[in-house]
C-alpha cells in the first residue's frame, strides 16, 4: 500500500459483478458518496469477480487465484469500498483464511481485509458522515442482508443516514434481519427453502404499505424485485446508496 501524502484518502472502489453488469447506477452513486466527504477515488481496471461463488462451493483454487489478482490490483489503496456487503464479507472475512499454507500472501490478504469496507460502514464509521443532502418523498423500509448484518454489524449506519433524507419515512418490516432466500448459488441448491423465505420476506415488506424497498447487497435486491414483479407489485426496488446519492431518479430495479 502507498503512503498517503494528502489530506485525502486514496480509495479503491471494487464495483462488484452485481452492479456492474445489472446495476451501473449503484457504482456511479457510490462514487459521487464517496467524493462527497473528501476521497479520491479510483476504480483499477482490472479488477474481477471477488471469488465469492467459487469459495462457497469449494473451489479453493480458484478462489485464491482471484483472490491474489485482486489484492495485486487494490494494492495501492488507502481503503477497498464496495457497496456491497456480501463481496466485502468475503474480502474482509474470508480472504485470509485462503492462504493458511503461504504465509507471505496470508500476511498480503490480512493487511487487505484491513483496508475493506462496505460504503455505508466507511461512509459513517471511517468518513464520519452523519447526514446526506438528499430528498426522497417516499415510505421506505430497509431489509438487512445476511453477510452485511451477521459478517460486518452493518444495521443502523444505513438508517442513520436515511433518517437524514428529506421527504423520507423509514417503516421497520418484521424480521427485517431474516434472509431473503438468495444466499448466492443457495437458491439454486435449496429451491423451495429459497422460495419459502422469499415469500416470507415479501410479506412483511408489503405489510409495511412502504412504497419503496432498500438493502445494500444486489443479489438481495434482485430477488426481492423478481419476486414483486411477479406479483405484480407497486412497490420499488432501489439500492440504499443510489437513494443516498439522488440518483433514485431512474427505473427501479427489475423494471
Amino acid at each position: 500500500m502507498s503512503s498517503n501524502t494528502t489530506d485525502f484518502p486514496q480509495i479503491g472502489l471494487f464495483i462488484t459483478c452485481l452492479v456492474d453488469l445489472f446495476r451501473p447506477n449503484v457504482g456511479f452513486a457510490a462514487l459521487e458518496l464517496l467524493e462527497r466527504c473528501g476521497c479520491h477515488v479510483k476504480v483499477p481496471i482490472k479488477q474481477t469477480c471477488c471469488g465469492q461463488i467459487a469459495y462457497n462451493n469449494g473451489d479453493i483454487n480458484n478462489s485464491r487465484l482471484l483472490a491474489k489478482q485482486l489484492i495485486n490490483e487494490f494494492d495501492s489503496c488507502d481503503y477497498i469500498v464496495a457497496p456491497s456487503g456480501s463481496c466485502i464479507g468475503m474480502l474482509k472475512r474470508h480472504y485470509p483464511e485462503l492462504f493458511t499454507h503461504e504465509p507471505d500472501w496470508q500476511a498480503k490478504a490480512q493487511n487487505f481485509a484491513d483496508r475493506c469496507y462496505e460504503l455505508v460502514s466507511f461512509l459513517t464509521q471511517v468518513q464520519g458522515m452523519t447526514q446526506v443532502n438528499t430528498r426522497f418523498e417516499q415510505r421506505v423500509t430497509y431489509h438487512d442482508s445476511c453477510s452485511g448484518l451477521r459478517e460486518l454489524g452493518i444495521q443502523m449506519q444505513p438508517r442513520q443516514l436515511l433518517n437524514s433524507v428529506s421527504g423520507l419515512t423509514l417503516i421497520e418490516m418484521k424480521a427485517t434481519q431474516e434472509c431473503c432466500g438468495f444466499g448466492g448459488t443457495f437458491c439454486v441448491k435449496y429451491s423451495p427453502i429459497s422460495a419459502r423465505l422469499l415469500a416470507d420476506k415479501v410479506a412483511h415488506i408489503q405489510a409495511t404499505g412502504a412504497q419503496v424497498v432498500l438493502a445494500g447487497d444486489m443479489g438481495c435486491l434482485l430477488n426481492i424485485a423478481g419476486y414483486l414483479k411477479r406479483l405484480a407489485s407497486s412497490i420499488k426496488v432501489y439500492h440504499v446508496a443510489e437513494v443516498l446519492a439522488g440518483r433514485a431518479n431512474i427505473s427501479a430495479i427489475g423494471e
